[in-house]
């Protein structure tokens, strides 16, 4: 199935979930990756702002911000995104594409970022994320390096067997629903912890 067909299944899917059901399962996502050592041991963590139904993440912003981590969040930057230190919630603004954006001037480089969450319309058992595609997340997420966790949240009903992935897609380290972790590291990809 081409990538445009996936992607308007899964938002037509992802928009008919009630606000209570998206906010339960929201909350149990959050929770789910509040207890990885992954978080546990970041120092600095991107986040990204929910549109259109996806995983929230204020819990991980209150969580992160009550531990003394350094929270970042992305802001579109010609055509890329760059990263912006935020300390409070009232400092994100409508931006491009209307998605809530930071205000602030201090940005850190993508390279200093030790967990990297980053939204998707889907995921796949092997850690590839569809996004909206506009690209910008593709572009950043190439600069990788070693060391960072990237990580998707998704609901259940957005994690399908397999996308159609590509030579230059970057897969995530994490996946998180409201029902398991999957490590990509692990032989078998899809195994629950």
């Amino acid at each position: 199935m081409p990538k445009k067909s996936i992607r308007e299944t899964l938002l037509a899917r992802r928009k008919h979930l009630s606000a209570e059901t998206c906010l339960a399962r929201s909350l149990l996502i959050q929770r789910r990756l509040l207890e990885t050592a992954e978080f546990q041991k970041a120092v600095a963590v991107a986040l990204y702002s929910p549109i259109l139904n996806e995983v929230f993440t204020e819990e991980l912003f209150r969580s992160a911000k009550q531990r003394g981590k350094l929270v970042a969040y992305p802001r579109v930057s010609g055509g890329s995104l760059e990263f912006v230190v935020t300390c409070a919630a009232e400092e994100l603004r409508p931006g491009v594409f209307n998605v809530l954006e930071p205000i602030g001037k201090e940005t850190i480089p993508f390279e200093e970022l030790e967990m990297v969450v980053v939204p998707g319309v889907a995921f796949d058992q092997g850690g590839h994320r569809l996004g909206y595609g506009k690209g910008f997340y593709d572009r950043v997420l190439h600069r990788k390096g070693g060391g960072r966790a990237l990580v998707g949240l998704c609901f259940e009903l957005q994690l399908v067997e397999a996308l159609p992935a590509e030579v230059h897609d970057v897969a995530m380290d994490l996946l998180i629903t409201e029902e398991r972790v999957l490590r990509m590291d692990q032989a078998a990809p899809g195994v629950k912890s």
